[in-house]
């Protein structure tokens, strides 16, 4: 058998059809006119409505996931703003409480330094404005100590009150500072008159925080609950007419003849920041005529 004569044809199972260049043009063609007859008559916009009504729950299905991990995520966003918020808001709060309180130490001493100030002019000694530092370690006194001392001219002595009345005396005296002794100390005694009755006597420190009390006076004085006792004036030291305490209680006593009698202080020591310190009246008195010799005349003299 020759070579020639055998059929070099593909059997029918390799046959490949159309070639793939007329496809190509058949479907392009084909995508061509789809486009332009749904873009003027419409044609696949039924279709379309169609397909996108059975593909809308598998979307929604779809979207199930991406919007859970969105809306996560907003919630983790909104809660870690809100934590920040709420945090700035908390510090907001405490620095305005801080100044709230500020603000209201500070009327609060704008009240008592007005007080003072209407205070000075009234009283006919010097004062000198001063400030208490701290009280004493002692505890078994009430002393305090303030910010001013011998270079400021404060003497031992040197009465020292505030808006309410007499708080104490001074008693020891540095160069910058000085020791105050409280009315209500155990050691203070002071003279007082009662402006009911305009009668002296002399009040005493308890020595806690109770407040005073007026001793050796008789069973039958004429003292009653409310009195307001005053300085007196002629100690010499303190100035006539300061407030320095109210009888709170009155006990008389038949068995010693004297009656215990309760005091409670006009300015009471707690909570004071502020004070005036005088200069002691003695001071303040002219001095004492010195007595002068007596001049011996003389002859020429005594001739004239």
């Amino acid at each position: 058998m020759s070579v020639g004569s055998f059929d070099r044809t593909p059997p029918p199972f390799f046959r490949q059809g159309v070639s793939a260049l007329t496809k190509l043009l058949v479907f392009a063609a084909l995508a061509l006119f789809l486009m332009v007859a749904d873009s003027r008559f419409k044609l696949v916009h039924p279709l379309r409505a169609a397909i996108a009504t059975a593909l809308h729950p598998v979307q929604r299905l779809l979207l199930v996931p991406v919007e859970s991990w969105e809306s996560a995520v907003d919630y983790w966003h909104s809660v870690q703003a809100t934590e920040h918020a709420d945090d700035q808001s908390r510090r907001l709060l405490v620095a305005q409480s801080i100044q709230l309180l500020r603000m209201t130490q500070l009327q609060a001493e704008n009240a008592r330094m007005r007080a003072l100030l209407e205070l000075r002019p009234a009283l006919q000694v010097r004062s000198v404005a001063a400030e208490i530092l701290y009280d004493t370690s002692d505890p078994f006194s009430r002393k305090v100590v303030i910010d001013h001392g011998s270079t400021q001219g404060v003497v031992v002595g040197s009465p020292v009150i505030n808006e309410l009345g007499v708080l104490g005396q001074v008693t020891r005296v540095y160069p910058l500072s000085s020791e105050v002794t409280l009315l209500i100390d155990k050691d203070a005694a002071m003279p007082v008159l009662n402006a009911r009755t305009q009668q002296r006597s002399a009040a005493f420190g308890s020595g806690d925080s109770n407040g005073m009390e007026l001793r050796y006076l008789a069973g039958n004085a004429d003292v009653q609950t409310g009195d307001v006792l005053t300085t007196s004036g002629v100690d010499g030291v303190y100035p006539a007419g300061l407030p320095v305490a109210r009888v709170v209680a009155v006990e008389r006593r038949v068995e010693t003849g004297f009656a215990h009698i309760s005091l409670a202080p006009a300015a009471p020591a707690d909570g004071v920041r502020h004070v005036l310190v005088l200069d002691p009246i003695g001071l303040q008195l002219p001095p004492h005529p010195e007595a002068t010799p007596a001049r011996r005349t003389t002859n020429r003299e005594a001739s004239k």
